[in-house]
C-alpha cells in the first residue's frame, strides 16, 4: 500500500512540475507580448504628437490665408461676414415619423349605447 501512495505522489509532484513549468513559460509570453504592446503604443503616441505638430502647423491663420488668396480664381473663397451666419429659429427640423401600425386588429360590431348591456 505505502508503495502506490509513494508512486501516486512521485506521479502527483511531476505533474505539477510540468505544470507549473508550462504556466512559466506562457507567464513569461504573456509578459513578452505585454511589453510589446506597450512598446507599439509608446510608438504611436509619439507618431500621434508629430502628426499633431504637422496639423498644427499646416492650418496656421496666416498660411490658410495666404493660400487662400493665391487660389481665389480657383476657388473663390470669400471671407466670413457675419450677415452669412443663420439663427437657431431658421432650421428646418425633419417632422417626427408617423406611428406605422403593423399588426392591425379588426373589429366588428358596435359599441353599446348608454344604459345596455354588452
Amino acid at each position: 500500500m505505502r508503495t502506490v501512495l509513494y508512486i501516486l505522489t512521485t506521479l502527483a509532484v511531476i505533474g505539477l512540475a510540468f505544470w507549473a513549468y508550462r504556466e512559466n513559460y506562457a507567464t513569461q509570453e504573456v509578459l513578452s507580448k505585454t511589453d510589446r504592446l506597450h512598446r507599439d503604443i509608446r510608438i504611436a503616441h509619439s507618431r500621434l504628437a508629430v502628426l499633431k505638430a504637422e496639423w498644427a502647423y499646416l492650418n496656421r491663420p496666416d498660411r490658410l490665408r495666404d493660400l487662400a488668396d493665391i487660389n481665389f480664381d480657383r476657388l473663390g473663397l470669400m471671407p466670413f461676414r457675419p450677415d452669412q451666419f443663420g439663427h437657431v429659429d431658421e432650421v428646418a427640423y425633419p417632422a417626427p415619423p408617423l406611428l406605422v401600425i403593423d399588426n392591425a386588429v379588426e373589429v366588428s360590431g358596435e359599441l353599446p349605447e348608454d344604459g345596455e348591456q354588452p
